[in-house]
This record gives structure tokens, sequence and C-alpha cells, in this order.
């Protein structure tokens, strides 16, 4: 008889919950296709008593997860607690000095501490999975990792969460603003009782880190994304974009530039028509583009307990049957230091937004200061002049690079009919 693949699941919210209820429910499935069982030995969670809707019968309870990483039953450690630090790495440096594999959906522990993580997993000769941490049900670290790897990779950019996504498609699609669609999100569930981490960007960073570390060959390098949010978007400027052609999104960019790896995380203006600004609501997609391949995109629910836990199993069945791969597609020992940019060295074209008390000389002024900054304007709109009130001036310019752009808005909020600190976003073609 084949010996069942034994694991511990480390958190029982509703991911974990139903990684246990889905490993019950598709048993068969799950057993033909990993080439032998799977069973759940041992859990941790908070509340032995809580109804979670799953059978427990058989399964070993504690509340400090650390122990699941001493058990002699278990062959796999799962973690789903979630945090870059405390119980969540100690457990899976536990775990993996005992030789025991670890299956992980924290995209934070991976984005900062992936490196060291693969090296222990390498010294130790077991694996480390965390499909789940990036992009939910969408197969992406499989994707690229192995079925690019023929590839040398350029470019991975995508929409990476779906809390900001659902809000700029709403925003877009109903003109409210920015406080009042994230309350409905809040209120649906799509987004957390805090929602920094993902309106401000940083939840995309964890995982467009990780990607640049695939993609690449390089360690990961949380601290060299930089990261900006969506909360300075209006309708306002969601309506200009449509009036040029394009829509706002927030994307992760990780790309090789002649002056190294630039990751970035930053709302952008992307082209109507290309497939990245037809992605709407939570959806994420990834756009990876390889020298044979070509552009490849994507596209699925990046969160939510059912393509997350299908994330996890999939790891699963993959150490069950005995299918591994190297962390990030080399050996730890092969990834080399990431050669980053400074955002200052990005080139583009770039969408301003000022809010002037319209009197005559304003816009000589400020096209003055792009002059003197070598920034070519490539179009100007300008709405209704109303000397009693602030108007939108809209600009856009021709390629021109970012530290010329950040000097000329520093200059151009001193100007006294300059009200409001200057909207950039960032155009790209894609």
């Amino acid at each position: 008889m084949v010996k069942p693949l034994s694991i511990a699941v480390a958190g029982l919210g509703t991911v974990g919950a139903e990684t246990v209820r889905v490993l019950q429910s598709h048993a068969d499935l799950i057993a033909e296709r990993a080439g032998r069982p799977i069973v759940v030995t041992a859990v941790s969670a908070r509340d032995p008593a809580l109804d979670r809707g799953i059978d427990m019968s058989g399964i070993d309870w504690t509340v400090d997860a650390k122990t699941l990483a001493e058990r002699g039953d278990v062959d796999v450690v799962v973690e789903l607690i979630g945090g870059s630090d405390g119980i969540a790495r100690e457990l899976v440096s536990r775990a993996l000095a005992n030789g025991k594999s670890v299956v992980t959906a924290n995209k934070a522990l991976v984005a900062h501490h992936g490196s060291e993580l693969a090296k222990a997993a390498e010294t130790a000769g077991v694996a480390l999975g965390y499909e789940s941490a990036v992009a939910g049900g969408i197969p992406i670290i499989k994707s690229i990792r192995e079925g690019l790897a023929a590839n040398r990779l350029q470019r991975v950019y995508g929409i990476l969460n779906g809390t900001c996504n659902y809000i700029l498609t709403v925003m877009r699609e109903t003109g409210r603003a920015f406080d009042d669609v994230l309350r409905d999100a809040q209120e649906l569930g799509y987004a957390e009782a805090d929602p920094s981490f993902d309106i401000d960007g940083v939840d995309a960073a964890h995982k467009l880190a990780i990607l640049a570390a695939i993609a690449f060959g390089r360690e990961v390098d949380f601290d060299a994304v930089h990261v900006e949010g969506i909360r300075h978007i209006s309708p306002i400027d969601l309506e200009y974009a449509e009036q040029l052609g394009y829509r706002i999104k927030l994307l992760g960019i990780a790309e090789i530039s002649d002056v190294g790896i630039q990751q970035r995380v930053h709302p952008c203006m992307v082209p109507v028509a290309t497939p990245i600004a037809q992605v709407e609501g939570v959806f994420n997609a990834v756009v990876a583009e390889g020298d044979s391949v070509g552009p490849t995109l994507s596209y699925g629910r990046g969160a939510g307990a059912g393509p997350t836990a299908s994330a996890v199993i999939a790891d699963l069945i993959d150490l069950a049957a005995g299918r591994t791969a190297p962390v990030f597609g080399l050996p730890a020992s092969r990834l080399a230091k990431a050669e980053t940019a400074s955002i200052d060295k990005l080139e583009g074209m770039y969408y301003i937004r000022l809010m002037v008390i319209d009197r005559p000389g304003v816009l000589a002024d400020v096209t003055a200061i792009f002059r003197d900054h070598n920034v070519s304007v490539e179009a100007i709109l300008q709405r209704a002049r109303d000397p009693d009130e602030a108007v939108p001036v809209v600009l856009t310019t021709h390629d021109t690079s970012e530290a010329a752009m950040r000097q000329s808005l520093a200059e151009i909020q001193r100007i006294e009919a300059v009200i409001e600190e200057p909207r950039m976003i960032r155009i790209e073609s894609l």
C-alpha cells in the first residue's frame, strides 16, 4: 500500500478551512492525481470549538503552531498564518530545518525572507511551495518557473491586487469617489477593515518581488520595489484617461533595463485596447514576456478561499507525486544579487493634472518650467475658464525621465495659482 502524504495545517481561517475541506471532499481525485492519498494529520488554530464546516475527526489539534514542525508523523507543514515574521517565520524555518517540506500562501514571508528560506530548503533537501502566495488560483509561479524555463524574460507585469482593481473599476463606471467605493469594497469583503496593505500597494509589491526573483534568477529584494498606491486617484483622472484612450490600473512591473532591474508598483495609464486594460473587478492578470514565446497572459481570481486553497493543494499534489523544482527556478547558491535601478532612471510618458486658479500667465509659467527641465509637452487639456474656482489642467508629455518630472513638479507646486499637489500618473505603452 502506498504511504499517504501526511500534512499539518497551521491556521484555520477561511483559506485553511477551505484547504482541509477540499482535501476531504476531493480525496479520491487528489489521490489519483498525486499517486497517493494526502491526509491532514494535525492542525493548529486558536479555537478548537469553532465550527468551520469541516470534519475534524481523527485530526490532532494544537494551539501552538510551532509544535507542528517537530512532529514525526508530519511530512509537510502548510503555513496559512500570515505575516512576514513572528510565528509564521519561526514555524517555516523550524519545519525546513527538521527536514519537512513547506507549502505557504504567505506572500509577505516569501518577499522578505524568500532567499534565506530557499537556502534552508536546499540545505535540508526539501521543498518550499508558494504557488498560492501570488495571484491566488492563477498558476503563475509554475508557469514562469517551469513553463517558460527556456526563455530569457525581459519583463513581467500585471494586476496583482484585486481590491485595487475593483475600486478603480467601480470608480470609472460610476464616477464615485475613492473613499465611497472603498467602503463598499469593505462591506463586500473585498477589502480588509484596515485596507492599507492593499490600497497603498504593499500587497502587490510583495507579489512583484517574488515574480521578479523567479523571472530574472535573482534573490528576492522587496526593498528594491518602488511602491505607490491608489489613494490619490480621483474620478476626474479616470474620466480624463478615457478621453485620452487609456484606463488606469495599479500595475506591478519588473523589467530589465540598461541601468538595472526596475521593480515598481504604481497606478498606470494603459491603452484601452491592451488586454490588461480589459481586466476588471476583483480579477488579476499577469503578463510574462519571453524572448522565444513572446508575451503570455495569465488571468483569473487572485484571492479568496477557493482559488487560494486550489493553489495550496496543487503544491501538495506535486510534493506527493515527487515533482519538485528549485524554489526560484535556480539553486539558491546561483541566485544573483539584484542590480536594481532607481525609479529616477525610469524613462517614459506622463499624465499630469493640476488644479489651478485660471489666471493669465499660469499655463505659460507651467510650460516654462517643463522647458527648463527638458520635458516636452505632448498635449494640454483645459476646461472652460472660471476665474472664481479652481479648474483642472491636464498635460501629457513625450518620453522623459522620472527625475526631470519630479523636479518640474516640485517647482510647479510652488506657483501661487496651483492650489493642490500636482497629480502624476505614468503612461505605459505595454
